[in-house]
């Protein structure tokens, strides 16, 4: 009896333990608890994912995907081809265009099959914009894909894809911006003053007033649905959760869904901008921008092949294969991810430009992957005479050159990459001997092909080839002695 209750005690113990140790591994809504989050290493190692912008914005297909705030904004653009086009606001309103996004030729097959091509290792689409209209079925709002428009779970149908051919899901909700978005169609005759619409159009409040907590828990109810619902492994969100009120919310929000990530056993990643969490909480997010150097922690940016407009319109110019690529370069040296926004059209559709881009970018990342995939930064992120970019909405204007390179790690190896073709000699400061970053043993050519260099005291020297095995930058893999 003695050995049985002394058992029995034993066990109670480690029962106690083990439920302790179990608390202490689940994440509390306080940025204490939160700040103990670790960027996963399968977000780390991906480097490039696929957003997508596409909602009931590509049926005017003009402007941007802001056409449902500027419609409603007199004396705008959008206004004024609205009224030439459909007529007045109060006669057909943004959610007339709902029955004519029919998305007929949408085939989420088709899609993930180009973003794998294109090298990409996650997907993200746009599960909410700020227009209100929901790309996935859900039981908080009639005004979605599923019960209107294409009468289809889009994101439900994306994310069964993108699993089944081997990439990571992820989403966005840009649901918080909705408190104003439609607030100028309140100022004129519209139908946003319908409120036979209000379910859809509200709340239509000033930029200046404080969300209230019905809206801010409605919020919150809808990103928890997409989570139980699609188990997405990244949730990236636009700028405006960083309004004060929704801290409270966003720290239940995250405590959730980093809790969410230790039941599926999964890494999970929130993407922020600006300052919405704190540095390590979450990971940092530039719009159409980058970092001028390395940065500790994992960042992504997200830029958007579209040079106008996220969201298809009829009009956009596109950003070609060789800037993706110099820029991905750029990105990853610096210890960030490139997320890369495509705008189908209404039927579904995805336009030649971003298409050739996409299989251009795949098309190198065939050859180079290995200098891009699963590395980490080096001591430097790269020399070189172009001035890079720094920052949200910064753009690479100045356009890189083959005398710029960049650096990554992976192992023992470390991959110079030139952002262009060397028709001259590639001189290395940071790999002369007098750097003191090591005798360098062999240097070889991803794709293959001879190389021939020295080493001087001053900077490695690389004479250039007589052919490349890819377009718009190349990659050499540099061996030490040990």
């Amino acid at each position: 009896m003695k050995i049985m209750k002394k058992t029995i005690s034993i066990c109670l113990v480690i029962f106690a333990f083990s439920q302790t140790v179990f608390a202490q591994d689940r994440y509390q809504a306080n940025w204490e608890s939160l700040s103990k989050y670790k960027t996963p290493d399968w977000f780390r190692d991906a480097k490039f994912g696929i957003f997508i912008h596409w909602g009931v914005y590509s049926v005017p297909a003009f402007g941007s995907e802001w056409y449902p705030r500027q419609m409603y904004q007199v004396g705008s653009d959008e206004y004024k081809h609205h009224i030439a086009t459909y007529g007045p606001p109060s006669k057909f309103g943004y959610k007339d265009f709902i029955p004519m996004f029919k998305a007929e030729k949408f085939d989420p097959q088709a899609w993930v099959a180009l973003f794998k091509k294109a090298g990409a290792k996650y997907v993200v689409p746009v599960a909410e914009h700020h227009d209100g209209f929901a790309m996935y079925k859900t039981s908080l709002s009639k005004w979605n894909a599923f019960d209107m428009g294409p009468h289809r779970d889009v994101v439900g149908e994306l994310a069964a894809e993108v699993k089944k051919q081997g990439l990571v899901f992820g989403l966005s909700s840009h649901r918080i911006e909705h408190w104003f978005f439609m607030n100028g169609g309140k100022k004129f005759d519209s139908d946003v003053l319908d409120p036979k619409f209000n379910d859809y159009y509200g709340p239509a409040h000033e930029e200046n007033e404080t969300m209230s907590p019905e809206y801010m828990n409605d919020w919150l109810m809808r990103d928890i649905e997409l989570v139980n619902n699609y188990q997405p492994q990244l949730v990236w969100f636009d700028w405006w959760i960083e309004q004060p009120a929704l801290t409270p919310y966003r720290k239940s929000f995250a405590a959730f869904y980093y809790n969410k990530g230790l039941d599926w056993n999964k890494g999970v990643v929130i993407n922020y901008k600006n300052s919405s969490f704190p540095d390590g909480v979450a990971v940092l997010d530039l719009e159409r921008g980058k970092l001028g150097t390395i940065r500790p922690q994992a960042w992504q940016t997200d830029d958007a092949i579209g040079n106008q407009s996220w969201g298809y319109t009829t009009t956009n110019t596109f950003k070609d294969a060789r800037y993706v690529v110099t820029n991905l370069i750029d990105i990853v040296s610096k210890n960030g991810n490139l997320l890369l926004n495509i705008g189908p059209k209404a039927d579904g559709t995805i336009t030649d430009g971003e298409t050739q881009t996409l299989l251009g970018t795949g098309k190198w990342l065939e050859v180079n992957g290995e200098a891009i995939y699963g590395t980490r930064p080096w001591k430097e992120y790269g020399e070189g005479p172009t001035k890079s970019a720094s920052g949200s909405f910064a753009d690479q204007k100045e356009p890189f050159t083959w005398r710029d390179v960049r650096f990554t790690t992976k192992g023992d190896a470390l991959y110079v990459i030139a952002l262009g073709l060397p028709d001259g000699q590639l001189a290395i400061k940071a790999l002369g001997m007098k750097a003191g970053n090591g005798k360098i043993a062999g240097i070889k050519l991803l794709g293959g092909g001879d190389v021939v260099w020295k080493q001087k005291d001053e900077e490695l020297v690389i004479q250039p080839s007589k052919s490349y095995p890819s377009q718009f930058a190349v990659s050499y893999v540099v061996s030490f002695v040990h």
